[in-house]
């Protein structure tokens, strides 16, 4: 019961930073399971059972705000649910820590060339529809491998280019929910197939699950809200320096630091 009520509360503050930033959910929930000793596949497989709820939840408020963009929004999401199903099965077959050198140097680069633009103060300028697809795909592939990347990766790309950070976040948030769902269902395939040998004792982790879920739904409306009305440049800013803080974070890990 206890694990219950530290994760609707680790769900609650999760969700409000992922749906007013467009990322953070995974990443949060993810560091919090990993400290207490769940493996990492189980640890991505548990969150992303959690965020079918809370993205559902996310969707329909960014919706409801008008924050999608949805000539975006439909390539985005096919393309990252492909891209999850292909990272959860190799998160599942595979260690993925070979990957995260270069996430920590995409957040980065991401990160300073977000704050640039805010400085900058340039101009909104949509996001290329012909990039939705591969920026999908990576988004989803790496959410999947690291138990949490979709927003980091594809919030801080569309950002970074010139879209407007409330769109940006929105549209995100909202493809979000199938390439979660697809995740998810990746997951569960291994695990009845029998693929995904490592996934014993999953049960254990329902309380923590069931508090992201409740923490996570009550959360989601404030974040639809919170977007809309921020300020486009301070939301710039505020999403660039999440990226780096991201990109440290996990640098930090990398070199065993924390």
């Amino acid at each position: 019961m206890e694990s219950f009520f530290l994760f609707t509360f680790v769900g609650f503050l999760a969700q409000l930073v992922d749906g007013a930033l467009g990322m953070a959910y995974g990443i949060i929930s993810s560091t919090v399971l990993l400290s207490f000793g769940v493996p990492p596949a189980m640890a991505s497989a548990s969150v992303h059972a959690a965020e079918v709820f809370t993205t559902a939840a996310s969707a329909g408020s960014h919706a409801v705000h008008s924050n999608v963009n949805w000539k975006l929004f439909i390539p985005l999401a096919a393309a990252g649910s492909v891209g999850g199903a292909l990272g959860a099965f190799v998160l599942t077959s595979v260690d993925g820590d070979r990957l995260k050198p270069f996430i920590a140097g995409y957040l980065a680069l991401m990160g300073a060339l977000i704050l640039y633009r805010a400085w900058k103060a340039t101009s909104p300028k949509p996001f290329p529809i012909r990039l939705t697809g591969p920026l999908g795909a990576a988004g989803g592939f790496l959410d999947a491998v690291g138990g949490g990347g979709w927003g980091p990766t594809v919030t801080s790309a569309m950002v970074s280019t010139g879209e407007d950070p409330r769109i940006s976040i929105g549209t995100a948030n909202t493809a979000e929910f199938f390439v979660t769902a697809t995740i998810s269902a990746t997951f569960l395939a291994t695990l009845l197939t029998g693929h995904w040998q490592q996934a014993v004792g999953f049960q254990a982790q329902a309380g923590a699950v069931a508090g992201l879920i409740v923490g996570g739904v009550l959360a989601a409306p404030l974040a639809g809200y919170a977007v809309k009305i921020a300020p486009r440049k301070h939301l710039t800013y505020t999403v660039g320096a999440i990226v780096l803080v991201l990109a440290a974070y996990q640098t930090a890990k990398l070199l065993h630091l924390i």
